[in-house]
């Protein structure tokens, strides 16, 4: 990832450690949802401690896919600073949600989906899109970020284009996921 910087006229690279760090904690991430859900016996089975939580998720990626659709039309329209607060604000909806989620997971463990239901078949590649595509959301959004903490413009620019639709994604099939888990016992 070369590109130049504004102050010079040296290519900057990012380092490999950096990348690598955000790879890796995304990976520490990702291991600690996945033992959560399926390995992690919930401390709450009553299901009596912070029973809003998945609400607050929602409401949260509901927050962020708002935040990212403000985010890319003021880019649209050349509005960078307008454009870097939406996406500062977009990241600390998705942060506070990870927060959230972890903890939901830690006190109720999974949420169980009607499989008899008619909308089955539906919900559960959604819910295997929006997975999978969250894995790599996240490495995706921290370097994009760092890029352009950075000042590495060109290259922001470019993963973003990556990064945008599949974070969006995420965040508005975190909000469907729901409504369907609240909808259809």
């Amino acid at each position: 990832m070369t590109t130049l910087s504004p102050q010079a006229s040296k290519p900057v690279r990012t380092p490999a450690s950096v990348i690598a760090g955000i790879i890796l904690f995304s990976i520490a991430a990702s291991a600690l949802i996945c033992y959560l859900v399926y390995f992690h016996a919930p401390t709450d089975v009553s299901g009596t401690h912070l029973r809003s939580l998945p609400l607050v998720n929602a409401i949260l990626n509901a927050c962020c896919t708002t935040a990212l659709l403000f985010g890319y039309r003021f880019i649209r329209t050349g509005r960078i600073q307008q454009h870097r607060r939406a996406m500062f604000t977009a990241f600390i909806f998705s942060s506070i949600f990870l927060a959230s989620y972890l903890t939901n997971d830690a006190l109720h463990g999974e949420t169980h989906f009607n499989r008899l239901s008619a909308w089955w078949p539906f919900y559960w590649k959604l819910l295997a899109s929006h997975i999978i595509l969250s894995v790599f959301a996240l490495p995706m959004i921290l370097i994009t970020f760092f890029l352009s903490l950075t000042g590495r413009f060109p290259a922001h620019k470019k993963l973003a284009r990556y990064t945008f639709p599949i974070w969006l994604y995420v965040s508005l099939t975190g909000v469907i996921v729901y409504i369907m888990q609240a909808a259809i016992h």
